[in-house]
């Protein structure tokens, strides 16, 4: 059995950290059995080496190692990837074409960035998890295989789970054993060593001496967050080794290679002064909402008065009070057009000129003689214009529908409410 060193020196991996040697560890461990693995890590961690491991250590060594990118492929043709096709099972689909499932039989399958399945591919990936079978695209014949399943994500899978996103079924079938790999900013020690590996193996790349870092750019590798991980670190060194000249690297050279490192903070929010704005946003919500409520009042109590005894003298002098607050102490007609123009108002137009902003005065009183005069009346008189519309139209509930404004059903549902035993002549 190979130590700890060994592995990482046939699969190429540098560092000492302890989260990536017990990684590491729990690679070598599993690779013996057949159980799955699920591994999980930012993107540049690594990911990539842990299936390699576990394949290399495992009795089906010598079988296919296959590696996918979820991600990478379409979702009209992911399931036409991994479990195969039949012939004329689709548009282009002009011969059988075996799976990757198919074709890794006794071997193993890394599926990485798992979290990017679709839904229905998730469904047959778990069949293929829990019995070992599969269906090829247009195909009825089941189909059996015998391939070990790695999978890894960089997608936070609970979240993903808890949005709809992963079925948790297929969650806990992949992860019997979870192997986690740090980032990079956490293996602060293994930057440097990273970097001179990087550094010497592009150099015997491009045949130029190798780069060496003083110890101002040290301290700067080490103390930047890598948000791109191992991947971004390969990228700086690859860049500095093909277009400095100078060999000996400084913490300003390195700098300017570096994007914004402030640009990467988290902006920092007033947590009072937001609760603040929301609260003065609440109140002004009510006060609006409140507003609506007692021009609302005003109105209903308005046209109930119109409803009852038409637009007349009564009427007039009973809400002179709110007439003056729409018109002001001069009467509707001065305001609106010379005397000798003037007219009647009808109930409809009397009803529209009503509407305005009412300012707190008698709103409550509005508001009570609402409460206790509306049920009965607004009934009586929804009953009786039902009937005289339905004489009108002679007895027709589509025209008399129409005409009230209201919809048939709605009218059907009124007749039955009112009992009114009124027939549509057909």
């Amino acid at each position: 059995m190979d130590s700890l060193q060994g592995i990482k020196q046939r699969f190429g991996i540098i560092g000492n950290h302890i989260g990536l040697n017990r990684a590491l560890e729990k690679a070598h461990r599993v690779a013996s059995t057949d159980i799955s693995v699920l591994v999980i890590g930012e993107s540049g961690v690594g990911k990539e080496n842990i299936p390699k491991i576990i394949h290399q250590y495992s009795h089906r060594k010598h079988s296919k190692y296959i590696a996918v990118n979820c991600g990478a492929i379409p979702e009209g043709t992911i399931d036409s990837e991994l479990f195969g096709h039949e012939k004329g099972a689709f548009t282009g689909a002009t011969q059988t074409r075996s799976g990757y499932f198919e074709v890794a039989d006794g071997g193993t399958i890394f599926l990485d960035e798992v979290g990017e399945l679709p839904l229905p591919t998730q469904v047959r990936l778990l069949r293929v998890l829990e019995t070992g079978e599969f269906i090829k695209v247009g195909s009825s014949k089941v189909q059996k295989t015998n391939a070990r399943i790695v999978a890894a994500t960089n997608v936070n899978m609970i979240e993903a789970i808890e949005k709809g996103r992963f079925r948790e079924d297929l969650y806990y079938r992949l992860s019997t054993v979870e192997i986690t790999l740090p980032p990079l900013r956490d293996r602060k020690e293994d930057i440097v060593l990273l970097f001179r590996k990087f550094a010497a193996d592009f150099a015997q790349k491009y045949h130029m001496p190798p780069l060496q870092l003083d110890a101002h750019a040290q301290a700067l590798l080490t103390e930047y967050r890598w948000s791109g991980n191992i991947r971004q670190l390969r990228n700086v060194a690859e860049q500095l080794s093909v277009l400095e000249q100078e060999r000996k690297v400084n913490a300003a050279t390195i700098r300017s290679y570096l994007p914004d490192r402030n640009r990467q903070l988290p902006a920092l929010i007033n947590k009072q002064e937001k609760a603040s704005d929301f609260s003065s946003e609440r109140e002004i919500l009510y006060k609006v909402l409140f507003d609506m409520k007692s021009d609302l009042n005003d109105l209903k109590k308005l046209t109930l008065d119109l409803m009852n005894n038409g637009v007349s003298e009564s009427v007039q002098e009973k809400n002179q009070g709110l007439i003056e607050k729409i018109y002001g102490k001069e009467s509707p007609e001065e305001t609106s057009q010379p005397q000798e123009e003037s007219y009647k108002l009808g109930p409809y137009e009397a009803n529209i000129t009503q509407l305005s902003e009412p300012t707190p005065v008698d709103k409550y009183a509005y508001a009570e003689t609402i409460e206790e005069e509306e049920p009965l009346s607004l009934q009586a008189k929804e009953l009786e214009m039902i009937k005289q519309a339905l004489i009108r139209s002679k007895g027709k509930r589509k025209l008399a529908a129409k005409e009230l404004g209201i919809s048939e059903r709605t009218l059907y549902r009124k007749i039955k409410q009112y009992d009114l035993n009124e027939t549509e002549d057909e």
